[in-house]
């Protein structure tokens, strides 16, 4: 199956700098993938290349079959949503949705078209006569996309659209974009470095760092399965916990072994562990259960030192062997601070890392 997008030995240097290097994706027509990484990691950098804003230094870009590596970004037949709203706050939101195409010079009947179709999309039609000003943040937003969708193009750019709104409007266009998707089926490229967002909307997942890509699979994957201890830092809120240690082997099965807590690892369902090594276990609070002692899980006892009521789950912090480890529990919590607890560990959901961080 032919790609929508394919980014083929992607390079992006400023001189001495690289901030892209090698870089090679493919993306399926209709899927959504999302670009999430921390600040400085190349994710913008990369969506302005794909739209023709960013020059490269080797490498192609092919967008439905066609190589557009030297193509101006008008004729890469993609439409692009930028941070800001960047609308004309002396047009109507109608004239807004309407320049480009009134500048392409489609016919009138032709573009009164794509615009009643796009409003009704994103619920903008009684909203049509208004000039920015008297929109709100999540209006005038809605109208940055809309101008995008009235081209009817096959792949959507967005670059953090969504990161000057509160935490409210996030939400509700959040949900608004993932139904625009699942309803138009066009292919998006989405960039973040909000991992909620990442997480409910992706398709797959690239998760880059420095330029690299350090994963890219399914928002599942990434969390149940993180390809190093970077992705398994960098997803997750809280994060993941952390236990440095060593895997023991005798003629048993592979054991690990941190300040006395000991994990036997013929539960471990993925790579076979090396043999007395030097490794990182890695669980999330999730993989933490405090009714697992009778199931013969290994436990970190410990004591409480914060609780933090978040609605419909807690999550408490407690210390073990020095260090502090989360644990994140459903419904009401009736523990408090200074109680004793000893949470039972499911190694069949953990990780072990290697000494270079990648996953064992």
């Amino acid at each position: 199956m032919q790609s929508a997008v394919s980014i083929k030995n992607l390079k992006i240097a400023y001189g001495d700098q690289t901030v892209i290097e090698e870089m090679s994706i493919d993306i399926a027509p209709k899927e959504f993938l999302v670009l999430l990484g921390p600040s400085g990691c190349g994710k913008s950098t990369l969506l302005n290349a794909i739209a023709g804003l960013q020059d490269i230094t080797a490498g192609e870009i092919w967008i439905s079959g066609k190589n557009v590596t030297w193509e101006e970004p008008k004729d890469r037949g993609i439409g692009m949503v930028f941070q800001s709203y960047a609308l004309y706050p002396r047009m109507s939101v109608r004239k807004n949705l309407s320049f480009g195409l009134r500048v392409a010079g489609l016919p009138k009947a032709e573009i009164e078209a794509r615009v009643s179709r796009t409003a009704a999309l994103l619920h903008l039609d009684t909203l049509l006569d208004r000039r920015p000003a008297e929109l709100s943040g999540g209006q005038r937003q809605r109208v940055a996309i809309g101008r995008a969708l009235v081209r009817e193009v096959d792949v959507f750019l967005f670059d953090e659209p969504l990161s000057n709104l509160d935490a409210k409007l996030r939400n509700e266009l959040r949900v608004e974009i993932k139904k625009l998707h699942q309803s138009l089926g066009n292919t998006m490229i989405y960039v973040t470095h909000d991992q909620v967002e990442a997480l409910t909307l992706a398709d797959r997942i690239a998760i880059l760092r420095d330029g690299v890509i350090q994963q890219l699979a399914s928002p599942a994957e990434i969390y149940q399965r993180p390809a190093n201890l970077f992705v398994a830092g960098f997803i997750g809120a809280p994060m993941m916990n952390f236990i440095e240690g060593h895997i023991e082997t005798g003629d048993g099965a592979p054991v690990f072994e941190s300040n006395g807590l000991r994990v036997d690892l013929s539960g471990y369902g993925f790579r076979t562990p090396p043999a007395s090594a030097p490794a990182t276990l890695g669980f999330r609070p999730d993989h933490l259960m405090l009714d697992a002692a009778a199931n013969g899980m290994p436990t970190l006892p410990g004591r409480i030192s914060v609780v933090e009521p978040m609605g419909s789950e807690a999550v408490l912090w407690f210390d073990w062997a020095g260090q502090s480890l989360s644990l994140r529990l459903m419904g009401d919590v009736m523990l408090r601070p200074g109680d004793a607890l000893s949470p039972g560990l499911d190694i069949a959901k953990a990780s072990l890392f290697g000494t270079d961080g990648s996953r064992l």
